[in-house]
Protein backbone atom coordinates (compact mmCIF):
# COMPACT_ATOMS: atom_id res chain seq x y z
CA UNK A 1 0.00 0.00 0.00
CA UNK A 2 1.14 3.60 -0.85
CA UNK A 3 1.40 6.10 2.09
CA UNK A 4 -1.65 8.14 1.01
CA UNK A 5 -5.33 8.21 1.93
CA UNK A 6 -8.63 9.72 1.80
CA UNK A 7 -10.96 11.13 4.57
CA UNK A 8 -14.26 12.58 4.50
CA UNK A 9 -15.94 14.64 7.16
CA UNK A 10 -19.24 13.41 5.47
CA UNK A 11 -18.56 9.93 7.15
CA UNK A 12 -18.80 11.26 10.54
CA UNK A 13 -22.02 10.37 11.41
CA UNK A 14 -22.01 6.89 10.17
CA UNK A 15 -18.51 6.52 12.45
CA UNK A 16 -19.96 8.12 15.33
CA UNK A 17 -22.93 5.33 15.09
CA UNK A 18 -21.14 2.31 14.41
CA UNK A 19 -18.71 2.95 17.59
CA UNK A 20 -21.35 5.09 19.51
CA UNK A 21 -18.85 7.67 20.53
CA UNK A 22 -18.00 11.51 19.21
CA UNK A 23 -16.10 11.14 16.13
CA UNK A 24 -14.93 14.26 14.62
CA UNK A 25 -12.94 14.64 11.66
CA UNK A 26 -11.78 17.11 8.73
CA UNK A 27 -11.86 16.54 5.23
CA UNK A 28 -8.23 15.19 4.27
CA UNK A 29 -8.21 13.97 0.79
CA UNK A 30 -4.51 13.10 0.50
CA UNK A 31 -3.48 12.10 4.06
CA UNK A 32 0.25 11.48 4.04
CA UNK A 33 2.47 10.37 6.39
CA UNK A 34 3.69 12.29 9.75
CA UNK A 35 -0.02 13.83 9.33
CA UNK A 36 -2.21 13.34 12.39
CA UNK A 37 -4.88 10.79 11.82
CA UNK A 38 -8.11 10.16 13.84
CA UNK A 39 -8.45 7.06 15.10
CA UNK A 40 -10.70 4.66 16.86
CA UNK A 41 -9.59 2.78 20.09
CA UNK A 42 -11.35 -0.03 22.47
CA UNK A 43 -10.80 1.32 26.08
CA UNK A 44 -12.97 -0.24 28.60
CA UNK A 45 -15.16 -1.33 26.44
CA UNK A 46 -15.94 2.14 25.33
CA UNK A 47 -15.17 3.32 21.67
CA UNK A 48 -13.62 6.70 21.60
CA UNK A 49 -10.82 8.93 18.73
CA UNK A 50 -7.27 8.81 19.42
CA UNK A 51 -5.75 11.34 17.00
CA UNK A 52 -2.20 9.29 16.27
CA UNK A 53 0.61 11.09 14.17
CA UNK A 54 1.15 8.40 11.11
CA UNK A 55 3.96 6.90 11.15
CA UNK A 56 7.02 5.62 13.80
CA UNK A 57 10.23 6.22 13.11
CA UNK A 58 12.39 3.36 15.66
CA UNK A 59 15.78 4.43 16.34
CA UNK A 60 17.46 1.61 14.15
CA UNK A 61 15.66 3.26 10.82
CA UNK A 62 16.72 5.51 8.80
CA UNK A 63 12.89 6.45 7.42
CA UNK A 64 9.44 6.57 8.74
CA UNK A 65 7.74 3.13 9.16
CA UNK A 66 4.14 3.75 8.26
CA UNK A 67 2.61 0.53 7.23
CA UNK A 68 3.53 -3.57 9.09
CA UNK A 69 2.92 -6.39 6.99
CA UNK A 70 -0.41 -8.60 9.12
CA UNK A 71 1.48 -11.42 8.16
CA UNK A 72 4.36 -11.17 10.82
CA UNK A 73 2.70 -8.02 12.89
CA UNK A 74 2.15 -10.75 15.47
CA UNK A 75 6.05 -11.93 15.63
CA UNK A 76 8.59 -8.90 14.86
CA UNK A 77 9.29 -7.03 18.10
CA UNK A 78 8.90 -3.52 16.75
CA UNK A 79 5.31 -4.24 15.97
CA UNK A 80 4.23 -7.83 18.76
CA UNK A 81 3.52 -5.39 22.17
CA UNK A 82 1.14 -3.36 20.12
CA UNK A 83 -0.57 -5.94 18.19
CA UNK A 84 -1.23 -7.58 21.36
CA UNK A 85 -2.37 -4.47 23.55
CA UNK A 86 -2.71 -1.52 21.27
CA UNK A 87 -5.26 -1.61 18.25
CA UNK A 88 -7.22 0.69 16.15
CA UNK A 89 -9.04 0.96 13.38
CA UNK A 90 -9.17 4.01 10.63
CA UNK A 91 -11.83 5.32 9.21
CA UNK A 92 -11.36 6.04 5.82
CA UNK A 93 -12.68 7.01 2.70
CA UNK A 94 -10.37 5.25 0.65
CA UNK A 95 -6.95 4.78 -0.33
CA UNK A 96 -4.86 5.85 -3.54
CA UNK A 97 -2.67 4.01 -5.40
CA UNK A 98 -0.64 4.16 -8.61
CA UNK A 99 0.70 2.39 -11.53
CA UNK A 100 2.63 3.09 -14.45
CA UNK A 101 0.45 3.75 -17.88
CA UNK A 102 1.77 4.14 -21.11
CA UNK A 103 4.82 6.02 -19.65
CA UNK A 104 3.01 7.59 -17.11
CA UNK A 105 2.00 7.14 -13.00
CA UNK A 106 -1.65 7.09 -12.68
CA UNK A 107 -3.57 7.91 -9.38
CA UNK A 108 -6.32 5.42 -8.42
CA UNK A 109 -9.08 5.44 -5.38
CA UNK A 110 -9.65 2.47 -4.00
CA UNK A 111 -13.09 3.15 -2.19
CA UNK A 112 -16.31 0.69 -0.79
CA UNK A 113 -18.25 0.24 -3.59
CA UNK A 114 -21.34 1.45 -1.77
CA UNK A 115 -19.26 4.87 -0.42
CA UNK A 116 -19.49 3.65 3.28
CA UNK A 117 -16.61 4.20 5.57
CA UNK A 118 -13.38 1.70 5.06
CA UNK A 119 -12.17 1.11 8.57
CA UNK A 120 -8.24 0.23 8.49
CA UNK A 121 -6.69 -2.03 10.88
CA UNK A 122 -3.56 -0.18 12.76
CA UNK A 123 -1.35 -0.43 15.82
CA UNK A 124 -0.61 2.28 18.20
CA UNK A 125 2.69 4.06 19.85
CA UNK A 126 2.82 5.90 23.08
CA UNK A 127 6.06 7.92 22.96
CA UNK A 128 6.35 11.36 22.82
CA UNK A 129 3.10 11.69 20.62
CA UNK A 130 0.66 9.08 19.75
CA UNK A 131 1.76 7.59 16.10
CA UNK A 132 0.31 4.83 14.04
CA UNK A 133 1.29 1.94 12.19
CA UNK A 134 -1.64 0.68 9.61
CA UNK A 135 -1.40 -2.72 8.40
CA UNK A 136 -1.14 -4.53 5.22
CA UNK A 137 -1.54 -7.50 3.29
CA UNK A 138 -1.46 -9.81 0.30
CA UNK A 139 -4.25 -7.92 -2.19
CA UNK A 140 -7.50 -9.03 -3.55
CA UNK A 141 -7.20 -9.71 -6.69
CA UNK A 142 -9.08 -6.23 -7.76
CA UNK A 143 -6.22 -4.67 -6.18
CA UNK A 144 -3.42 -6.73 -6.60
CA UNK A 145 -3.44 -5.25 -10.56
CA UNK A 146 -2.53 -1.92 -9.10
CA UNK A 147 -0.15 -2.51 -6.20
CA UNK A 148 1.48 -5.84 -4.29
CA UNK A 149 -0.13 -5.16 -0.60
CA UNK A 150 -3.74 -3.69 0.37
CA UNK A 151 -4.63 -2.35 3.56
CA UNK A 152 -5.85 -4.79 6.09
CA UNK A 153 -9.72 -3.97 6.17
CA UNK A 154 -11.43 -4.68 8.90
CA UNK A 155 -15.63 -4.84 8.20
CA UNK A 156 -18.13 -3.09 10.66
CA UNK A 157 -19.28 -6.33 11.51
CA UNK A 158 -16.31 -7.30 13.36
CA UNK A 159 -15.29 -4.53 14.82
CA UNK A 160 -15.70 -6.21 18.50
CA UNK A 161 -13.48 -9.24 17.23
CA UNK A 162 -10.92 -6.64 16.11
CA UNK A 163 -10.25 -5.11 19.71
CA UNK A 164 -11.27 -8.39 22.20
CA UNK A 165 -10.08 -11.32 20.30
CA UNK A 166 -6.39 -12.27 21.75
CA UNK A 167 -3.92 -11.16 19.27
CA UNK A 168 -3.38 -15.05 18.06
CA UNK A 169 -6.80 -15.33 16.95
CA UNK A 170 -6.91 -12.44 14.53
CA UNK A 171 -5.79 -14.34 11.11
CA UNK A 172 -9.09 -14.43 10.08
CA UNK A 173 -9.80 -10.78 10.20
CA UNK A 174 -6.01 -10.27 8.00
CA UNK A 175 -7.56 -11.71 5.30
CA UNK A 176 -8.28 -9.28 1.87
CA UNK A 177 -11.93 -8.54 1.90
CA UNK A 178 -14.03 -9.42 -1.44
CA UNK A 179 -13.70 -7.94 -4.94
CA UNK A 180 -17.05 -6.41 -4.86
CA UNK A 181 -16.83 -4.50 -1.74
CA UNK A 182 -14.00 -2.79 -3.05
CA UNK A 183 -14.70 -0.16 -6.05
CA UNK A 184 -11.82 1.59 -8.29
CA UNK A 185 -11.42 4.50 -10.08
CA UNK A 186 -9.02 7.28 -11.99
CA UNK A 187 -8.38 9.90 -9.54
CA UNK A 188 -6.87 12.51 -12.08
Amino acid sequence: MCGRFSVDKALTPIVSELFNTRYNVETNANLSPSQSVATIINSSSNYQQVNALWGIKPNWSKKLIINAQAETVAIKPTFKQAFQSQRCLVPCSGWFEWRTEEGKKVKYLFEHANKMPLYMAGILFQHEHTELVTLTIQPNDKCGQYHKRMPALVLAKDKDYWFNAPSQELEPLLQHVEDRVIQVERAD
